[in-house]
């Protein structure tokens, strides 16, 4: 099966993920901070070493304010359940729903609407701050249409306001350069089993201000045990209950495939292919293809009048693509798919130009069969 669902997982990982993996399970699975042995102690370094790796890759200056979390989503939802309050929240119209329950849930915010190719202006979010918004938070790229927004000057309106921006990196980590410093952004979310290609239950989330994020859970941390109080120090304060460590360590190997060969390097081969494929559709009479050139690797389209998920049945086991709605429902809205979804297709690190013409060529015989559908 021709796998095209990166934006979704990566099943493809460098050699050195699997192999540390192995590793870690089968003769070093201790507990991180749950002792003094050695077995304790290489638990610890393997998070730390990871931290240290991650810090690299996205320009941050204390490796110690990367704390690990089972998703993005868990990522998001520390972030914008710990630092909102009672106060407004700003999201866009392209954001996924990790964003979109939790303030949702909260109930005081605005959406900032994107023009039909999903990209969202940064005049219209300073023109939704109020005087109680106390986070503005804004994906890095569309998983649905994979659109890159404008982040720096979302960063920079939020700077010029004094409130934290939130970044969810879920589509750009590992495939993007993301500077944290440059960005302007105070948390950072991302995934450690997408562009990052570490294992499943992985991700993690950055906060330049610890002291301002309240914990989504509290409990053993393996310091200041003679305390009921939750500790400050960092990571530990965001640290409660074991950590996969087999599966953090082994992210770590990930992270240092990704800076021999530069995040840069990797999104701008992704896009490569992906673009070849947007051109060939583009070429397609009756193909609506979605979202803007400046994206990630991620084509979102549609054939005819079918439904996203019919066309998905129709390749018939071939390949492995996204149908449907994609956790974005409003996205959905924006990009005007809200009758029939989108079909995505979202290319990794080690597909090849082959992958895209292949796949070109079975969009093109579906929509041939469906001309008029």
């Amino acid at each position: 099966m021709l796998y095209l669902d990166n934006a979704a997982t990566t099943i493809r990982k460098p050699f050195s993920v699997y192999a540390e993996l192995f590793k870690y399970t089968l003769f070093r699975c201790g507990n991180a901070g749950r002792g003094g042995h050695k077995k304790s102690a290489e638990a610890v370094r393997a998070i730390v070493n990871t931290q240290d790796l991650l810090a690299r890759l996205f320009n941050i200056s204390r490796p110690q304010n990367i704390i690990f979390t089972p998703n993005a989503t868990y990522a998001l939802n520390t972030a914008i359940l710990g630092t909102a309050g009672s106060g407004h929240v700003i999201v866009t119209a392209m954001d996924h729903n990790s964003v979109l329950r939790p303030v949702y849930l909260l109930g005081n915010y605005t959406v900032v609407k994107a023009d039909a190719q999903g990209r969202v202006d940064p005049k219209d979010v300073e023109n939704a701050v109020r005087p109680d918004t106390s986070l503005i938070v804004c994906t890095h790229a569309s998983n649905v249409c994979g659109t890159i927004e404008p982040v720096r000057e979302i960063g920079a309106v939020a700077r010029r306001h004094g409130i934290p921006f939130l970044l969810d990196a879920a589509q750009t980590a590992g495939c993007v350069d993301i500077d944290a410093e440059g960005i302007g952004a105070d948390m950072i979310a991302f995934p450690g089993h997408k562009a990052l290609m570490g294992p499943l239950g992985t991700g993690g989330l950055y906060v330049k201000e610890p002291k301002k994020l309240a914990p989504l859970v509290t409990g053993g941390t393996g310091s200041n045990s003679e305390s009921l109080t939750q500790p400050e120090i960092m990571p530990d304060k965001f640290h409660s209950g074991t950590l996969n460590t087999p599966a953090i360590a082994a992210l770590g190997k990930s992270v240092e495939y990704i800076l021999r060969r530069g995040a840069g390097n990797i999104g701008a081969h992704e896009r490569e292919i992906a673009c070849e494929f947007r051109e060939r559709l583009m070429n397609m009479s009756n193909v609506t293809v979605y979202g803007a050139k400046e994206s990630v690797a991620t084509v979102a389209f549609n054939v005819g009048n079918m439904d996203s998920e019919e066309f998905a049945e129709s390749l018939g086991g071939r390949a492995a693509v996204r149908a449907g709605y994609h956790c974005a429902p409003l996205a959905h809205i924006t990009l005007g798919t809200k009758r029939t979804g989108a079909v995505r297709v979202s290319f990794g690190a080690f597909n090849k130009k082959k992958d895209a013409r292949k796949i070109a060529d079975y969009v093109y015989r579906i929509s041939r069969e469906n001309i008029g559908f």
